[in-house]
């Protein structure tokens, strides 16, 4: 490789599904990418996802985006490749993510070898890691037992570069993942052909929420990275952004407890000697990245598990009286609540989210005077059953409609409801009960499939 040569990957939105403009895919395609790449997922929507093994984002807009990708991606040998496959990573998710490239291969007579990578790991292996002393919670959590792993639906592992370059190593043109190390779909081909794996992981990371990391930031836009051999240049492909020094740096501390070191399967990425540099016409350079392997390759392994049912009631109230005593009054409704459920074994739990007060952060909201002229408040109730949730919901909201605190004038109702009916039913509520890392202890635990198509027809 000389100090000329470089590697250009196109990264079309944020998360597949989240759309992008056709201009920007097509000024991205004629700048001649060596790689197209998305990722598809993230644990961000909560662990609902996962357990329910549900995808997050809309099946229309997944082969919307997909389809451009996969077009350009074969009528130029592009290779494109796609990580965390419907959101979650697990098996379904995968298979879900599989069936609409399927599908577009066959609408679109698309000849192309595609290497699929689940990351489901077996429970029985978890099981034996555990045992063995090679789990470790991650900060902030729980430690994992037996039975919290029983209790979890589907158990996914973050996948690093290696088996996607596996894959890319036996000829596939697309690669679809589970669950997967965000920055991986981007470095991995670039690392194959000998690019520096800080760099390569670095830029992966900024790309994988595309145009977000540019100023006007946007998830639902393309950008554009350049891989060359002691650094990368990050470029924005709609004429209305660009990105800035600042606005790189500020990515690159994106989802990081740690300003200077972002873990990930194997090793970090360093960026204690990481320098911005804008080089014009809204592009930037980076330079300094560095990626050190630790001694144990551990990787993340994420699980959820149902706990009960949730319903919810959405109201809003103007009463300035109400408002000014809104605390005390909703102690005295869940005291009320209380003791009209003498039966609560404690497993039926009611919840009160006040949004112009403090429904974003709650208890740790630093502002404690309300001055808003209007509340909404939403009632959760979070219950073993559906019909129980309903119930506690449905006492809870009546409760607090007719309740009688101290000042209040008007006899009728105390609260506004937007919509009819006023009650909510969610279904079934997860938990993250895996958020571990795991030592594989050298066994390998990723395998790839790969299916072959000839004009559209699987073969």
């Amino acid at each position: 490789m000389t100090n000329n040569e470089e590697f250009r990957v196109l990264s079309p939105t944020a998360i597949l599904g989240y759309g992008f403009p056709e201009s920007s895919f097509k000024r991205g395609i004629e700048r001649q990418p060596h790689l197209i790449a998305v990722d598809a997922g993230s644990t961000d929507p909560g662990p609902y996802y996962l357990g329910a093994g549900k995808a997050f984002t809309d099946r229309a807009f997944v082969k919307r985006d997909l389809r451009y990708m996969l077009k350009a991606g074969v009528a130029n040998n592009i290779p494109v490749v796609i990580g965390t496959a419907g959101g979650s990573g697990a098996s379904v998710h995968l298979q879900w993510c599989r069936q609409i490239i399927h599908e577009i291969a066959r609408e679109d007579k698309l000849s192309f070898k595609m290497g699929v990578i689940p990351s489901d790991i077996n429970k029985d292996a978890v099981k034996k890691a555990l045992t063995e002393g090679r789990i470790s919670p991650l900060a902030c959590v729980h430690e994992l037992t037996e039975n919290l792993i029983d209790e979890t639906t589907y158990v996914v592992a973050q996948i690093g570069i290696e088996p996607i370059i596996e894959a890319l190593e036996a000829g596939c043109n697309v690669v679809l993942t589970g669950r997967c190390y965000d920055p991986a779909v981007f470095a991995a081909l670039p690392v194959m052909k000998g690019y520096d794996e800080g760099l390569a992981l670095h830029m992966g990371k900024i790309l994988e929420c595309a145009a977000i990391a540019s100023t006007p930031g946007s998830g639902a836009d393309c950008a554009l990275g350049i891989l060359k051999k002691d650094s990368f240049i990050l470029e924005a492909l709609n004429p209305k952004r660009k990105f800035t020094c600042e606005s790189a740096a500020a990515h690159t501390l994106y989802e990081k407890s740690d300003p200077y070191h972002l873990p990930g399967p194997g090793g970090a990425i360093n960026l204690e000697d990481c320098s911005f540099t804008d080089i014009g016409d809204g592009r930037v350079e980076v330079k300094g990245s560095r990626f050190e392997k630790t001694p144990r390759y551990w990787i993340k392994l994420e699980g959820a598990r149902p706990i009960g049912y949730r319903s919810i009631s959405i109201a809003g109230t103007r009463d300035p009286i109400m408002i000014a005593g809104i605390d005390t009054i909703l102690a005295e409704v869940q005291q009320q609540l209380n003791e009209m459920s003498g039966d609560n074994d404690g497993s039926q739990k009611l919840f009160f989210h006040v949004y112009g007060k403090n429904g974003v952060m709650g208890p740790l909201e630093p502002l404690l005077q309300t001055s808003s002229h209007e509340l909404c408040i939403v009632i959760e109730a979070l219950c073993p059953t559906q019909e129980q949730a309903d119930t506690l919901c449905s006492v809870a909201r009546s409760t607090l409609l007719h309740y009688g605190y101290e000042g209040r004038i008007s006899t009728a109702g105390n609260l506004a409801f937007p919509f009819s009916p006023s009650d909510i039913k969610m279904g079934q509520v997860f938990e993250f009960s895996i958020y571990h890392l795991m030592d594989p202890a050298g066994e390998k635990l990723f395998f790839t499939s790969i299916e072959s198509f000839r004009n559209g027809q699987k073969f």
